[in-house]
């Protein structure tokens, strides 16, 4: 990398002409945001599961996962739809890696033309296999080089307050989770949902990187998604029944996704189980709020510590996940329990 203290990047623009999305693609993405919203809206009373890595570290094994959900996909496809997580930028609360699209090489370099390009062609390449994708969108500036791959936002428990984040998502066509806060205060994240729900006049980048402003149309399609907090979970039933009333008493969807991780898990990757069955039982006993799970999930169980050239092949290197074992079986169990 260059000593000086800027780096041009590519447009918008730039990065699309040279990853682009042919028509049949970008058919079926918005079929895939259709599907979505029309969940969101109690029109498909299938189980959307948001599943994946807690990030990309590897697109290698990212594109593994992806065949293997793909097949899954196919088998629990009338009671579920599954998203692909493709995270690649990741929350620090001091300092870290950032991810995929900030330091591809994981060693601090932050080649960010390498990431942005990585990080387009590895939504294409999981699109193209017929998945839904999801991400996370923490810095605003990335959503161009990237938006039309999306079929599903999270803004984070950090950012869900923020207002340039409540407007980004009040432009975007996919459908938008806003995180319960950390400290577990829902009604920070239904002031976001009535907030993206508008139109506003927003500072954007344009296509060619150009600074414009820019007028958003409302995004009617954004929903709750609990995900514990300061150590204590608020997935259970008297939980959501809060919340839904919190929801319905200001006329916004009361249809949410439960976060099986962070706070709800008590920070134990192999405690997500515990929750997704509990959801599970929840909607069997007649709760048809709950519309959506999230769960963190690589090739295998646990985490690691980042040490470029001596990774394990499929591991996370952030939040520990379940294996993929734990996950195909608790895909399956909830496809049988819903049929």
């Amino acid at each position: 990398m260059s000593d000086a203290s800027t780096v041009s990047l590519p447009t918008p623009a730039e990065l699309r002409a040279t990853h682009p999305l042919d028509a049949a693609l970008t058919s079926n993405i918005a079929e895939h945001q259709e599907t979505i919203h029309r969940i969101l809206r109690g029109e498909d009373d299938r189980l959307l599961v948001v599943v994946g890595p807690c990030s990309i570290d590897d697109p290698r094994a990212a594109l593994e996962y992806a065949e293997r959900l793909v097949a899954l996909s196919d088998e629990v496809s009338e009671q579920i739809v599954p998203v692909m997580r493709v995270y690649v930028e990741k929350p620090r609360t001091t300092v870290g890696w950032k991810g995929l699209a900030y330091d591809p090489d994981l060693n601090g370099s932050g080649d960010m033309t390498k990431g942005l390009a990585l990080s387009r062609e590895l939504m294409g390449r999981v699109a193209r296999l017929g998945l839904p994708v999801a991400t996370e969108i923490l810095q605003p500036m990335l959503a161009p080089y990237l938006e039309d791959l999306l079929s599903w936002v999270a803004i984070g428990a950090r950012t869900t307050e923020s207002q340039l984040h409540r407007e980004l998502a009040s432009d975007l066509r996919a459908a938008v989770g806003f995180k319960n806060a950390t400290s577990g205060d829902v009604q920070v994240a239904i002031d976001a949902m009535q907030a993206a729900a508008h139109p506003h006049q927003r500072f954007a980048l344009d296509a060619d990187g150009r600074p414009v402003m820019q007028q958003s149309a409302g995004n009617p399609n954004t929903h709750l998604v609990l995900r514990g907090g300061h150590g204590e979970p608020n997935y259970q039933a008297s939980h959501v029944r809060a919340a839904t009333k919190a929801l319905r008493d200001i006329g916004q969807n009361p249809r949410l996704m439960v976060d099986c991780s962070h706070a709800n898990a008590r920070k134990d990757h192999r405690r997500q189980s515990e929750v997704m069955l509990d959801v599970l039982a929840q909607r069997q006993s007649g709760e048809n709020n709950l519309v959506a799970l999230m769960l963190e999930s690589y090739l295998h169980e646990g985490k690691q510590r980042l040490n470029p050239g001596a990774l394990r092949y499929g591991v996370s290197v952030t939040d520990a996940c379940i294996g993929w074992v734990s996950t195909e079986h608790l895909i399956k169990t909830a496809a049988e329990r819903l049929a």
